[in-house]
């Protein structure tokens, strides 16, 4: 293998711990997030009687539903617009557009008006790491899109460790496709293969890289998902150990 030139990350449950706003968001007396979006919906097309709920909540499951087919199927993220048109469709109903556009952005920020909280230890890696290697980050978005996720980045103070940033929704592609890495040797300025991704998903994150020749790291600091299984060429618990990790990886190329 290439000397390791890059780092990329994923961002949920590698950079920011998913769902970790759920807790502020219930003692804050806020519902969680896939109900407070169908409480928009709802809202929006006066249909919040039950009957009328049942029906939002059937177009809504079922549009979530053919989402994360075409995520995993087809790797393309749907866009919160695309998800929303496909819902009133679904329900025969259409939204004026400055309704469905105050719709879209009430979706989008979610995460923005209660933020989840970063990864333990991550802020200390990324600043040591950003000092050796380019970092970028390669992630998939659902209903906070690129320009969302690079605002929630600033408002912790670690964009700037990072060379760029690939967001499935800007370049219309989600991971594992080969052009979401091919896309971060390019703001790298390196070639594919000398790319090292850390990721939580075995099919995203570790499947996707080594697809181009590069390789990647499991990480398993906030969920386990298959390291007693994974193809990846190392696994990383805790951020405190990435380092050395990385380190040892380089080692080996020769």
């Amino acid at each position: 293998m290439p000397r390791v030139k890059t780092l990329s990350f994923d961002l949920w449950d590698t950079i920011i711990v998913d769902d970790s706003d759920e807790p502020k968001r219930a003692a804050a007396g806020l519902p969680p997030k896939p109900r407070a979006r169908r409480d928009l919906v709802a809202a929006a097309l006066g249909l919040e009687d039950p009957g009328g709920r049942k029906q939002v909540d059937c177009a809504y499951d079922t549009t979530d539903a053919a989402a994360r087919l075409a995520w995993y199927r087809y790797s393309v993220t749907w866009t919160v617009r695309e998800r929303l048109e496909v819902v009133l469709r679904g329900l025969h109903r259409t939204l004026p557009a400055d309704t469905l556009e105050e719709l879209v952005a009430r979706h989008e920020r979610m995460e923005l008006d209660v933020r989840p909280d970063l990864v333990p230890g991550v802020e200390d890696a990324l600043k040591n790491l950003a000092e050796t290697y380019p970092l970028v980050v390669v992630s998939d978005t659902l209903f906070s899109p690129g320009r969302a996720l690079r605002e929630l980045l600033e408002s912790y103070g670690i964009a700037r460790y990072f060379r760029g940033f690939v967001f499935s929704d800007e370049v219309g592609r989600a991971k594992p496709d080969p052009l979401t890495f091919q896309k971060a040797a390019e703001l790298a300025g390196c070639r594919v293969e000398e790319i090292v991704h850390i990721g939580d998903r075995e099919e995203k994150d570790i499947d996707g890289p080594m697809a181009v020749g590069a390789r990647g790291i499991l990480f398993t600091g906030v969920k386990d998902r298959g390291s007693t299984t994974t193809r990846a060429a190392a696994v990383c618990t805790r951020y405190a150990d990435l380092a050395g990790i990385v380190a040892s990886l380089d080692q080996d190329s020769p």
